[in-house]
């Protein structure tokens, strides 16, 4: 299936920004502590970061949600449906899993469609029909197919990375409690620390919001029914703010692949929100539609 949105400029977009942000910080880390070989530690570092988030992203995620893999006998109609719609997309069956939370919620991971994994929580199974079932499954197999997996773990990855080097200059006090012949100022340690994890996210949070309208517009053109993925997400709107997910360091990594957002998020905390607001969603897709209230 084509794709429209032009992920690949996004993901080098970000890519680019947030290798910037982290060899910015390696630099001003270097020049405080007057070690310029740091900047060459940090690049490997942030390379490795990618790499491990590449290739590990789909076993990280469903250790975290402590997800099973299932059978057809057991999931027939979970089965049924990624089978329609991984053959009218032209691309493998994905590998499929269920998480024993109650907590309504679903992902895909995996670095592409020959290595990719759907999840649902066993919350999500109860709650919707096999029509919004559907429409969640078309929303999370694209997914896979527009490379949105990779872009998001890859990001995590980095911008954990950015914030354990920033916390490292606060550490080892790289600029505090020194004179000024010289040295520097323990304000730019400060200054950094808080900056560059705040860059990081600022730039995980924008192509993440993005690419949730995008697999929500290209999912419904896969299923052909836009108001499913409507009607799901009503229901998980309601269902994760009564049922939401303990914020484990784990699942709070794992949080921006879910098909929405699993914690409760109140007043400044849904500014930094993985999510676009479901209200917007559900209103582009009704538009998508042609409905009309």
């Amino acid at each position: 299936m084509g794709h429209r949105h032009h992920n690949g400029l996004k993901t080098a977009a970000l890519f680019g920004a947030i290798w910037g942000v982290l060899l910015l910080v390696g630099y001003l880390l270097a020049a405080s502590l007057r070690i310029p070989g740091l900047v060459l530690v940090f690049a490997l570092l942030g390379l490795g970061s990618t790499l491990y988030g590449y290739w590990y992203s789909d076993k990280i995620a469903l250790r975290a949600m402590r997800a099973r893999p299932v059978s057809e006998a057991e999931q027939p109609a979970m089965h049924r449906i990624v089978r329609e719609l991984s053959t009218a997309a032209h691309q493998p069956m994905p590998r499929l899993y269920v998480s024993p939370t109650m907590a309504p919620n679903a992902f895909a991971t995996g670095r592409d469609p020959a290595n990719a994994a759907v999840c649902c929580t066993e919350g999500i199974l109860q709650m919707l029909d096999e029509r919004e079932l559907r429409g969640v499954l078309g929303h999370e197999l694209m997914h896979v197919y527009n490379r949105d997996i990779l872009t998001s773990s890859v990001a995590a990855a980095l911008a954990g990375l950015i914030t354990s080097i920033a916390q490292f200059g606060m550490l080892f006090g790289a600029m505090g409690g020194r004179d000024h012949s010289g040295r520097s100022n323990p304000l730019a340690v400060l200054l950094l620390s808080l900056m560059a994890p705040l860059a990081a996210s600022l730039v995980r949070l924008a192509i993440s919001r993005t690419r949730e309208y995008d697999a929500d517009e290209d999912g419904a053109r896969l299923t052909g029914d836009p108001l499913a993925l409507a009607s799901a997400l009503h229901k998980l709107e309601m269902g994760t703010r009564a049922l939401p997910l303990p914020p484990e360091r784990e699942l709070v990594n794992a949080s921006h692949m879910m098909i929405a957002n699993p914690f409760r998020g109140q007043g400044v905390a849904r500014l930094f929100a993985t999510h676009p607001p479901m209200a917007e969603r559900i209103a582009r897709l009704e538009a998508l539609a042609g409905y009309r209230r």
